[in-house]
């Protein structure tokens, strides 16, 4: 049934690259792409995404799940795991996108996390769905901007920097909720616009950016890359600690507001 629209995808690492590698790949540095093996999903737009890191191979799907995330996650993750020959106690962690994003998403994410870590013993680890969307758009300066709902966007602006110990996102500014008029502004040139606010508010592609992608969302995949050398860190956490990050207190409108 659903799974006609799923697109799976399987990326294999390089054993040497001089930079970080474009959009949807996986490059593998040997000190610093560790051998792990853990699930990464998202659920915090209207995508339902999965991605399962094998020792730097990152096989990966996503479904248009519209308001299904909850029926379709766990399966999802399910056939990763079977088609790889893993039990879900054969990981070293689970990764999800904290957030900021629908609050259904974000509670169903955290919620999963938290239900299957402490079925099997698992860390968790929450990842930022801005930052997951820098990291997908295959540039160095990014102004990651989700659609909001309620006449917002939750937005931040990235630098990346790859030096031969680090690989590392900076937040310049935010994660912070606003109108779309209040996005922070790049200083410079050369930042990259990418998430689902672009498509919400046109009006934001005419900020002094070199090019936008509103098709791009925070897909596991990227949170995959972004959680291997953290999970190797190790910064996972215990599973009663997986909650979202909602950063907006308020779900909905007042009659009055609309």
């Amino acid at each position: 049934m659903w799974s006609k629209r799923i697109r799976v995808k399987q990326t294999r690492a390089k054993p040497i690259a001089a930079c970080r590698p474009p959009s949807g790949k996986i490059t593998l540095f040997p000190s610093r792409r560790p051998a792990l093996k853990f699930l990464a999903f998202d659920t915090a737009t209207e995508w339902c995404s999965a991605a399962l890191w094998m020792d730097g191979v990152c096989t990966s799907r996503e479904v248009h799940a519209g308001q299904k995330h909850s029926d379709l996650l766990v399966p999802m993750l399910m056939e990763l795991l079977a088609e790889s020959g893993l039990t879900l106690h054969q990981l070293d962690g689970l990764v999800y996108g904290m957030g900021p994003g629908s609050f259904t998403g974000l509670r169903i994410a955290s919620g999963v996390a938290q239900g299957l870590a402490l079925a099997a013993d698992l860390p968790v680890l929450g990842i930022s769905t801005l930052e997951t969307l820098a990291e997908e758009a295959g540039a160095d300066q990014v102004l990651a901007c989700l659609d909001a709902r309620m006449h917002e966007v939750y937005a931040a602006l990235y630098q990346h920097e790859s030096q031969l110990e680090s690989d590392t996102w900076h937040c310049l500014a935010g994660p912070l909720v606003c109108p779309p008029d209040a996005v922070p502004l790049p200083e410079g040139d050369g930042y990259v616009g990418v998430g689902s606010g672009f498509a919400a508010y046109p009006n934001l592609a005419k900020l002094h950016l070199s090019r936008v992608d509103a098709s791009l969302i925070p897909h596991a995949r990227a949170m995959a890359r972004l959680a291997a050398p953290r999970l190797q860190r190790g910064e996972g956490e215990s599973a009663e600690k997986a909650e979202p990050l909602y950063i907006r207190n308020k779900v909905a409108l007042k009659i009055c507001e609309r």
